[in-house]
């Protein structure tokens, strides 16, 4: 359990105010790391952190639109000022819109996912690189449309399966430095998003078919896998997508 270890580690969490990414930051936080909570919203993020707090952990609420880099930057800044120091960075923050065809996607609805979900990610990583240490962390949250594409989903799917690339330059670019980078490609969780893009409870169960596990996993499932790949528990692995999907059915 040693090696599942953060305490004296600070992790910074995007998108972390709800869903998967609060499942991580409070995962962390009982793993004893200091934790940053990143969303939109400050209000959400000052509200995940009183709960982080609870545990006996330190927690920076954080605003911050990811697609817009001048907002990363000041992430990092204030992560720096608070703590000193960056250990782990989750590139969780992402956005789903969809348009049943091409023809149909909007200039601004391109612009902002892939500002999201991929343009974000590479700024943080970029910058958190530059203050991390040997044995320090990436972990960029991908989705199984990015391996598993349909038409609606086309702009994400295309974001994530750029994380995914993304994921595996900066294993390489930062392997010198002594920090790993790896993704998880999720499957089909209970999130407020999923919940709200769900219109019954037979129709959650027919997406359930998807898989061999037959059902929706539970948000802190996510989290024994991050805790893996933010720790030395995973110290010989870099480069790598890791799929949490239950078995997803070809």
């Amino acid at each position: 359990m040693t090696r599942h270890d953060l305490t004296g580690k600070v992790a910074v969490v995007t998108g972390g105010s709800k869903g998967l990414g609060l499942a991580m930051a409070t995962g962390f936080a009982q793993a004893g790391a200091d934790v940053v909570v990143s969303s939109r919203k400050l209000e959400a993020c000052e509200k995940a952190a009183a709960g982080i707090r609870s545990l006996g952990r330190r927690c920076l609420p954080v605003s911050c639109h990811v697609g817009d880099w001048s907002q990363c930057d000041t992430l990092i800044e204030r992560t720096l000022a608070e703590f000193g120091r960056i250990d782990v960075l989750v590139n969780n923050a992402g956005i789903a819109p969809v348009a049943p065809r091409l023809l149909e996607v909007t200039e601004p609805l391109f612009d902002k996912t892939i500002g999201v979900n991929l343009k974000g990610p590479l700024r943080l990583g970029a910058r958190a690189a530059e203050h991390m240490g040997p044995g320090s962390a990436i972990i960029n949250i991908s989705s199984v449309a990015s391996v598993r594409p349909i038409a609606y989903t086309a702009v994400y799917a295309a974001a994530k399966a750029g994380l995914n690339v993304l994921t595996a330059v900066m294993a390489q670019e930062f392997a010198p430095k002594g920090i790993r980078a790896n993704g998880i490609i999720c499957g089909t969780f209970w999130t407020d998003s999923f919940r709200s893009s769900i219109p019954s409870e037979e129709a959650a169960a027919a997406v359930a078919q998807g898989c061999v596990l037959k059902r929706v996993a539970d948000a802190d499932e996510i989290v024994g896998t991050a805790l893996y790949l933010a720790t030395d528990a995973s110290s010989y692995t870099t480069g790598q997508m890791i799929q949490v999907d239950g078995g997803v059915l070809p």
